[in-house]
């Protein structure tokens, strides 16, 4: 049984990939809630969203075209809490190519090094799975505040961004189709 439910829909620009939910998370039953975590901030400054959402409205995101996922889906904890066989990349890798995200972005370095089983640099990886770019960011967690730096996650919106038409708001609807 999954800790928190996964947030999938076809066809979403980007699909966030963390390592497990974290403590906290789990205990306010939301994704990114603990205590310092910068995601859904960082979300905001990015660009990735349109404002800044709490962790509770977490299951709105399908509505930005984002979704939300873990390599380990049965456990909470820490990266250090974690061993391997909690990770189960083979359902991930299940869900990717039924879902086909743009974009699969494993927000640790941790959660990306054990699904391609490889070390791995921030950014765009090499590999990706049929159409889907793999991308990796730094952790938003507190905890991991020492190896913060938004830049992969800017490189990301960016990367979002010129995947997407662009259609001003005053557009006729013909040009949205």
């Amino acid at each position: 049984m999954s800790v928190l439910c996964d947030l999938l829909a076809p066809g979403l620009a980007v699909v966030f990939c963390g390592t497990a939910v974290g403590t906290a998370s789990a205990r306010r039953r939301a994704y990114y809630a603990g205590p310092g975590n910068a995601f859904w901030p960082t979300l905001f400054a990015v660009g990735l969203t349109p404002r800044r959402l709490e962790p509770e409205e977490y299951e709105c995101i399908t509505e930005y075209g984002l979704g939300l996922t873990d390599l380990a889906k049965t456990v909470a904890g820490s990266d250090r809490s974690l061993s391997a066989e909690h990770f189960d990349s083979g359902g991930l890798r299940a869900k990717i190519q039924k879902y086909r995200p743009r974009v699969l972005a494993f927000t640790s370095k941790r959660a990306a090094e054990e699904f391609v089983g490889h070390p791995v640099d921030y950014g765009l990886l090499p590999e990706p799975i049929g159409e889907t770019a793999l991308f990796v960011l730094p952790s938003p967690s507190g905890a991991a505040r020492r190896y913060w730096c938004d830049k992969p996650w800017r490189e990301l919106a960016r990367l979002r961004g010129a995947a997407e038409p662009r259609v001003p708001p005053d557009a006729p609807q013909a040009a949205l189709r």
